[in-house]
């Protein structure tokens, strides 16, 4: 689980992970296997809370977000529609001489040195590249590694019966837009939500959780109605700054102001959980950068220990989340591959369009016809000609009158794995002490959010060898778990709980005392509440503690 010697900040995360139990390496008994991680009792809670706040946040707290759980393995020709089958891959080269094999593009980054693309698509290693392993410069041109895993459903291993674990949890939630839209009983502008595991047969999965070849994804797809639809509805489209929230949802928003206001949100939910925007980068894709069929994409990145530094000395950052103005491109994609309409009626438009000026009406249609015909052409099958394309545009752009349009979607994309990895790092905190006689102690507190705390509370009783104080902690564990994870600990010195719960990222120490029984009248059931950043200690009534913590998690 080691990485890289220079890393040490890493080594040390890494390895506390390990001893505390939040992630180990999986089959590590039999070797490990490159790329699978698994997570011990803290981790698989600290995970369960980010999804279940991700839940809440996304789905359960509003009124236009529908929730799914999709399965890992669907029908491969929602793979080809989507372009996965054709063009989800990676550049590749080996080592002739190690027979190593890398990631072109990461190889290149490593010795500060950009990947080339040349005029006809294909990428080319640039003069000095060497193997990161042997140093020798014998390396085979870059060439597509698909990343999809490949398995196959039935009892005949066949052509015919490939199939893939899915490589991101979206396209589920584009095959069935329309049934969750018909139950759900909603209406554009709304999303449908999703956190699910996905699996990428990545080359060299490196930087411990961070990137891995079997991960989970929390995804939203927003569908809105595009902006010549706002338009005619609304008479306007508007446009917001490109900082800051743009405040609650209009009626003529389009797809940039509803971009700006995901991005927004998702920061609002990092800060939410602990993550300072100060900790957070952003990266607008630049035009070359860009999907063909995206408008806009904001990656909001993490300065992870490993991130990289400008030219300025600034820690830049990696990716977190990636929120992606998609356009129309994924149902539309779905309904040519299905043959199954995936547009919506929206009365609203079929009013609002009679009563537009004719030149306005052309306007918006000319516009619509376009923004449909480009798409068309990028994605035209070899048999369609120019004249299928301009009439399917047409046909398309006909449909405004009669209320009628595909939605277009908002996509913000996270990696749960990522998240759990920059909470981690975010929390990790060491402090080193040498006392009178010269001996020096390092502790280690992980300095989590309440809400997200593995632990909400530790639980001691102030000696193991008084049954009145066990019977009383045993009592006010009790309490208060049906309400949230605690730890009853009675073994060792009060100071070595402590610890043990600093390391855990426990928010919150609750002893049981003397005083708590009675030894103060005026103190009794009440218990020693212990801070665990500053060290700070309050007396609590037994009777509100429940409620005391409660505020304070959630």
């Amino acid at each position: 689980m080691a990485e890289p010697k220079e890393n040490l900040q890493m080594e040390k995360i890494v390895s506390l992970c390990k001893r505390r139990g939040f992630v180990f390496q999986s089959s590590e008994i039999y070797g490990g296997i490159n790329g699978f991680w698994d997570y011990g009792p803290l981790g698989a809670e600290l995970k369960r809370n980010v999804k279940e706040l991700w839940w809440n946040a996304m789905t359960r707290q509003r009124e236009d977000v529908a929730g799914l759980e999709a399965t890992i393995i669907m029908s491969p020709a929602i793979w080809k529609a989507s372009g996965h089958v054709d063009t989800f891959s990676d550049p590749m080269c080996d080592c002739k001489k190690c027979k190593k094999r890398f990631r072109a593009d990461q190889l290149c980054e490593d010795q500060g040195l950009t990947l080339i693309k040349n005029a006809a698509g294909k990428f080319e290693l640039p003069a000095g590249t060497k193997c990161m392993s042997c140093d020798s410069k014998e390396l085979t041109e870059p060439r597509p590694f698909n990343l999809m895993f490949k398995t196959y459903v039935g009892p005949v291993e066949s052509e015919d019966n490939i199939a893939y674990l899915r490589p991101e949890t979206a396209q589920a939630i584009f095959a069935q837009f329309k049934n969750v839209l018909e139950t759900s009983r909603q209406k554009v502008p709304f999303g449908i939500g999703q956190i699910g595991k996905a699996f990428r047969n990545e080359v060299t999965p490196r930087n411990f959780i961070f990137r891995s070849r079997e991960f989970e994804q929390m995804e939203l797809e927003f569908f809105i109605k595009p902006d010549e639809v706002v338009e005619a509805i609304s008479g306007s489209v508007v446009t917001v700054p490109e900082t800051g929230h743009p405040g609650e949802p209009q009626a003529n928003w389009g797809w940039q102001a509803w971009h700006q206001y995901w991005v927004e949100e998702r920061v609002r939910f990092y800060e939410g959980i602990g993550l300072d925007r100060s900790t957070l980068g952003f990266h607008r894709q630049t035009p070359a950068e860009l999907a063909h069929y995206a408008r806009a994409c904001v990656d909001i990145l993490f300065k992870f220990p490993f991130s990289k530094k400008d030219e300025q000395g600034n820690v830049v950052g990696d990716e977190l989340e990636g929120i992606a103005a998609r356009s129309d491109f994924d149902l539309s994609q779905h309904q040519r591959f299905s043959g199954k309409p995936m547009g919506v009626f929206d009365e609203e438009l079929r009013a609002a369009w009679g009563k537009l000026p004719k030149e306005k009406q052309d306007d918006l249609w000319k516009r619509y016809y376009d923004n449909r015909k480009n798409y068309l052409t990028k994605s035209a099958k070899p048999d369609e000609t120019p004249e299928q394309i301009s009439q399917q545009a047409t046909e398309d752009a006909n449909g405004l009158a009669k209320g009628q349009y595909i939605p277009h979607v908002i996509e913000p994309s996270a990696g749960v794995d990522r998240l759990i990895l920059a909470l981690i790092a975010n929390a990790y905190s060491e402090t080193t002490e040498t006392d009178a006689k010269g001996k020096t102690e390092t502790t280690y507190v992980m300095k989590f959010h309440p809400r997200v705390a593995p632990i909400k509370a530790g639980i001691f009783p102030l000696l193991k060898n008084k049954p009145e104080l066990l019977k009383k902690a045993q009592e006010v564990r009790d309490l208060l778990r049906p309400w949230m994870n605690v730890y009853y600990d009675e073994a060792g010195s009060i100071g070595k709980r402590y610890a043990r719960q600093d390391e855990a990222g426990t928010p919150f120490c609750v002893t049981i005392d003397f005083d708590t029984l009675g030894e103060k009248p005026e103190l009794l059931d009440t218990v020693t509440l212990r801070y665990r950043d500053d060290g700070k200690q309050e007396r609590v009534k037994i009777s509100e503690l429940r409620d005391w913590l409660l505020s304070r998690i959630r």
